[in-house]
């Protein structure tokens, strides 16, 4: 461990990449990401690059073997290199290796999928989001005590509607819209769904777990809306439990 630990050190070093380039090239470029079904979506898609990759390398070696090994040689006689003809134990793993990746991808992503859309009975968080053209409502219920925040359009985050919420919480998502299909997207949920017009239903919500990570977050819709599509953006807050406590006892029941 000590030996790996300083080779790790060295390439570090050597490379002159930071602890957080590192953390970034981890994620394949994904953005941060601060719930748990978001880790879930993070290694599928880390698991998928990586057999990808594999599949890439051997496919190119088989090509390149190929392209040598059975080339035309100097003062051959033959017209063509031998050929291999109804191989069946070629055919057969050629066709069933396929099969098997497929089978293993489609086993991984309907179990995640299936994660991603559970529900627990008693969510500690519940936000209900209405997207309309061209901004957001939400609308938080925290024990009892509920607080609204509305939007207008902006061209900056920052300036946008604050969605705060609490780390380590449970949150479900109630999606509304009035007016045309939306879609409510924080990158770093790695995770988005449409806000479909008239839509009541278990495809208007899901649920998230809230990691530990305090700070704010950008978010926009997704789904081309109409004409300040552009500007329909907001943000998410992760604070600790104790200021959220006071954030809700502040809002409760006033309109932003």
């Amino acid at each position: 461990m000590p030996r790996a630990a300083a080779l790790a050190l060295l390439v570090v070093s050597a490379t002159g990449c930071s602890s957080e380039a590192l953390d970034e090239w981890s994620r394949g470029g994904m953005p941060v990401n601060i719930t748990e079904q978001a880790e879930v979506v993070q290694n599928l898609w880390n698991g998928s690059w990586i057999a990808a990759i594999a599949t890439g390398v051997v496919v190119m070696a088989l090509i390149l073997w190929a392209c040598l090994f059975h080339r035309k040689k100097k003062n051959s006689k033959e017209e063509l290199p031998p050929q291999v003809r109804y191989n069946l134990p070629i055919e057969i793993l050629y066709t069933v290796v396929p099969i098997v990746m497929v089978s293993v991808f489609f086993y991984f992503t309907a179990r995640d999928q299936n994660y991603l859309g559970e529900f627990s009975k008693s969510p500690d968080v519940k936000v209900k989001v209405e997207a309309f053209q061209w901004s957001w409502r939400f609308t938080t219920d925290y024990q009892g005590k509920k607080a609204e925040v509305v939007g207008v359009p902006v061209s900056d985050y920052d300036k946008g509607p604050q969605l705060v919420l609490p780390v380590n919480k449970k949150v479900l998502f109630e999606l509304h819209s009035p007016d045309v299909i939306h879609s409510f997207w924080v990158p770093s949920f790695l995770f988005k769904r449409d806000v479909i017009p008239g839509n009541i239903n278990k495809n208007n919500k899901f649920e998230i777990t809230t990691l530990n990570k305090p700070g704010i977050y950008a978010g926009r819709c997704a789904e081309l809306c109409g004409t300040d599509h552009s500007r329909m953006l907001f943000s998410v807050k992760l604070v600790p439990q104790a200021e959220y406590d006071a954030y809700i006892a502040g809002q409760a029941g006033r309109t932003q």
